[in-house]
C-alpha cells in the first residue's frame, strides 16, 4: 500500500509519529546525552549512548514500561508529578524543565520561588548606562536589590538603608519622607499594594510575603485595609509625579520590564516626562557623590 506521492503508507506513518511525538523526542534527546558511570550505573558493552530507559525510569521512581510509552507517545499525558521526577532524573535545568511541561502538558510548571542575592554585573552596567532615569531591580516581594545613580538621587537612596529596609512596601507605608513626595499617596499605595500582591502569587513566593504583609499590617492601618480589599493590578506602565526636596515637582514615565531567565527579578525604569525634567535629574546627579550599593 503506499500513499498519494508512492511513498510506503508504513514508512510514512512512522515519520509521522516522530514529527507529532516531540514528548517522546525531547526525553530521548536528554536522555542520551547523559553519562551513565557518573550515574553509577555500569558503562559495560551498550548499544546506544546515554542512559537506558530503564536507568531513567528507576532514577524517576516510575516503571519502565510507563517510561517507554512516555518515549514512545503512548499512555496519554502524564502528571505534573511524573514530568518533575523525570526532570529531576535527566538533570534539567529549569528552562528545559518548562520547555518539559510545555511539550507534555502545554503549560509551564509551578513558579518554584527563588531568593534573589544580587543581579548580575551586566545588568547593573545596564541600569548604569541610564543617566537620568531613575532605574531599580526589585523582587517579586519588592526588595530593591540594585539601582542607578539617579535612582539613589531622585526616589531614595538605598545604600544608605540596611539591605532588610530596602523594601518598596516598607518606604510606602513607614517613611513620612516617601509619603510626602507623592503628589496622590492614597493612590499611589492602593497600586502599589495591588502590584505587589499580583507579583508575589505569578513568582510563587506567597508564603516568602507573609511576615512582611504581617508585619505592615501592624505598622499601618492604612495598608491592613487595602490588603483586605484583596485587589490585584499590572504595574506595567504610567506616569508618576514627585514632590522632589530639591528639584521640586517633577513626572517621570515609568515602565516595568521583566528579567528574562528570572522570574523573581522586575526592572523597572523611570524616564523623564519632558526635557525639563532631565535637565533638572542631570544636574542634581552630578552634583551628588556617588552613592553606595553595600
Amino acid at each position: 500500500m503506499t500513499n498519494r506521492i508512492g511513498m510506503p503508507q508504513e514508512r510514512d506513518n512512522r515519520h509521522h509519529d516522530r514529527t507529532n511525538n516531540l514528548l517522546g523526542t525531547y526525553l530521548k534527546d536528554r536522555r542520551i546525552r547523559l553519562d551513565p558511570a557518573a550515574f553509577g550505573f555500569p558503562v559495560g558493552r551498550r548499544r546506544t549512548p546515554g542512559l537506558r530507559r530503564e536507568e531513567v525510569a528507576q532514577r524517576s521512581n516510575i516503571s519502565a514500561t510507563w517510561y517507554t510509552w512516555l518515549e514512545q507517545g503512548r499512555g496519554g499525558a502524564p502528571s505534573a508529578d511524573v514530568l518533575n521526577r523525570i526532570a529531576g532524573a535527566l538533570m534539567l535545568t529549569d528552562v528545559e524543565r518548562e520547555h518539559l511541561f510545555l511539550l507534555g502538558l502545554g503549560r509551564p510548571p509551578e513558579v518554584r520561588y527563588k531568593a534573589t542575592e544580587g543581579v548580575t554585573p551586566r545588568l547593573q552596567r545596564l541600569l548604569d548606562a541610564l543617566e537620568v532615569s531613575p532605574a531599580l531591580i526589585r523582587t517579586a516581594t519588592w526588595d530593591v536589590v540594585a539601582w542607578n545613580r539617579a535612582a539613589a538621587a531622585v526616589l531614595t537612596d538605598y545604600g544608605a538603608l540596611p539591605p532588610g529596609q530596602r523594601n518598596i512596601l516598607r518606604l510606602i507605608f513607614g517613611s513620612p519622607r516617601v509619603r510626602d513626595a507623592q503628589y496622590d499617596w492614597e493612590t499611589v499605595a492602593r497600586f502599589v499594594v495591588g502590584s505587589f500582591r499580583a507579583d508575589a502569587a505569578r513568582a510563587g513566593a506567597v508564603s516568602e510575603v507573609a511576615e512582611l504583609v504581617d508585619e505592615l499590617c501592624k505598622l499601618s492601618p492604612e495598608f491592613a485595609s487595602l490588603w483586605r480589599d484583596n485587589d490585584v493590578n499590572v504595574h506595567g506602565e504610567g506616569v508618576k509625579r514627585l514632590r522632589h526636596p530639591l528639584l521640586g515637582p517633577i513626572a517621570l514615565e515609568y515602565s516595568a520590564f521583566a528579567v528574562d531567565g528570572r522570574p523573581d527579578l522586575s526592572m523597572v525604569v523611570y524616564n523623564p516626562a519632558t526635557s525639563g525634567d532631565a535637565e533638572l535629574i542631570r544636574s542634581l546627579v552630578v552634583s551628588q557623590p556617588v552613592p553606595s550599593k553595600d
